[in-house]
């Protein structure tokens, strides 16, 4: 068997181990696939092996695509790809010892995610027009959104039997096929009500279908779909800003923060399953305290 097959089975063997123990996404698998296949080209033009690259390999490389025009950010995502490898490899005894142990991460400083204040939600969340069926399936799904944070992936693909109004939670399926209850608040209850009431129905010809938050033919809405109609009520509210699908995820995760919610009570209620993936959220409260000091402090 050559060493290039050895190294190409060792990379799906971490893949599979990454499925199997952590449930990763195939989106996540395939950046994974993309920063080893690199990694491992890399090392084949230059006759080394993936198990003892040597102390200046790495260097060299990220000194290479530095070069080329790769940001610090794109390095440093692959760094992490490759360190989360060989700490797999070492400890599943593929190699007994890790060459990257002493490498260090670039320092990154966090990207801030573009996000709406609590006036430019309100305006976005009245948006929707009452008088249509449509209007109110969206002002519910902007109100679920905004009320719960969670994932585009995972409100489009909500079932009704998802939904227990009596206790204001919803159960979600998120990344990894973790499921989690999420409370929604009074508010977001009383658009679903609502919606439930007088929407949901003329939208479906056969109200027993499962989607909650239906699109075409009584099936499920497209994320893409719903990310267009986010954005025509943007221009509606006079929201000029650039916008993401997670725009109210963001929102929802920093304003509890503005109001004093704990990061890890922000972090159960996003379905992170790394505390560090929610601290970016403190950043973006920071840099709003300090906007704010900085408007109306008479030293600021």
């Amino acid at each position: 068997m050559s060493d290039v097959t050895e190294q190409d089975r060792q990379l799906e063997a971490f893949l599979d181990a990454l499925w199997l123990e952590q449930g990763a996404s195939e989106h996540t698998l395939a950046a994974y696939r993309r920063d080893l296949q690199a990694w491992l080209h890399y090392l084949g033009k230059r006759g080394l092996a993936l198990s003892a690259p040597g102390p200046q390999a790495l260097p060299q490389w990220l000194d290479e695509r530095r070069a080329a025009g790769y940001q610090l950010r794109s390095n440093a995502r692959l760094l992490s790809s490759l360190r989360r490898f060989y700490r797999w490899a070492l400890a599943s005894g593929t190699i007994d010892h890790d060459p990257l142990a002493e490498v260090r991460l670039p320092r990154v400083r966090p990207s801030l995610p573009e996000t709406l204040d609590e006036p430019e939600v309100e305006r976005l969340l009245e948006a929707p027009d009452l008088d249509t069926a449509i209007g109110l399936r969206d002002r519910a799904m902007l109100e679920v959104l905004y009320g719960s944070g969670l994932r585009v992936s995972e409100l489009v693909g909500m079932t009704v039997d998802a939904v227990n109004l009596r206790q204001g939670v919803i159960r979600v399926l998120g990344k990894g096929d973790k499921e989690r209850l999420v409370p929604i608040g009074e508010e977001a209850i009383a658009w679903l009500e609502r919606y439930l009431r007088a929407g949901r129905g003329a939208l479906m010809s056969d109200i027993t279908r499962l989607p909650l938050f239906p699109g075409r033919g009584d099936g499920f809405m497209t994320r893409q779909t719903f990310w267009h109609r986010i954005k025509a009520h943007a221009r509606t509210a006079g929201i000029d800003k650039p916008l993401s699908p997670h725009t109210l995820r963001h929102a929802f995760a920093t304003h509890l923060l503005n109001h004093g919610a704990n990061l890890r009570v922000v972090q159960l209620l996003l379905g992170h399953s790394d505390l560090s993936t929610t601290q970016i959220y403190t950043h973006v409260a920071q840099a709003r305290l300090e906007a704010l000091h900085a408007d109306h402090h008479p030293r600021g």
